[in-house]
């Protein structure tokens, strides 16, 4: 039992005052911020034969919206087409609103860029599912996304491009 309570005392997360030290990051709330679902082509689309070309797009953003609270926004762009037209466009821009605490400073962007976008991808994805086939069409299932593997390749790029920069250029 003495080496438990020594232990304690030890502890630098645990402060006589009982405040907590350690680093912690919740997430508070999810939400729809803004869905738009077009169906430019009702009712004609309905009867065409050809199988449907898709394109997605994403996009992340990270932004303080009070004192050690942040909105991490996830915006999905689906786009729909056939040989004849666009079938649909669905935008949809899914949020999650997260406390932080006691998290150092260059923790915050890998964390924003990569898993809070992994916690909030499987309610996005549902949302554009239900979307599409409120709109009369197969539901669509998106394919699960690497955000850690994207976040990593993007600081390699960038790092490699400032490192190009540095380089002097010449001829060999």
């Amino acid at each position: 039992m003495a080496d438990e309570t020594s232990a304690d005392i030890n502890n630098p997360a645990l402060q006589p005052n009982g405040e907590d030290t350690s680093p912690a990051i919740g997430l508070i709330s999810q939400y729809v911020k803004d869905l738009s679902f077009e169906n430019p082509n009702a009712p004609a689309v309905y009867q065409w034969q050809d199988a449907p070309q898709i394109d997605v797009q994403f996009n992340i953003a990270a932004d303080s919206v009070g004192d050690s609270l942040f909105e991490v926004s996830l915006k999905i762009d689906v786009t729909s087409k056939a040989d004849a037209g666009t079938m649909f466009v669905i935008e949809l821009k899914y949020a999650g609103l997260f406390g932080v605490r006691n998290v150092p400073e260059d923790q915050l962007q890998p964390f924003f860029l990569a898993e809070a976008p992994r916690i909030l991808f499987p309610f996005a994805r549902r949302v554009v599912a239900d979307a599409v086939r409120d709109g009369g069409f197969a539901p669509l299932l998106l394919e699960p996304i690497d955000f850690h593997g994207l976040f990593m390749q993007q600081v390699q790029q960038v790092e490699a491009e400032q490192a190009g920069n540095v380089a002097p250029v010449g001829q060999a």
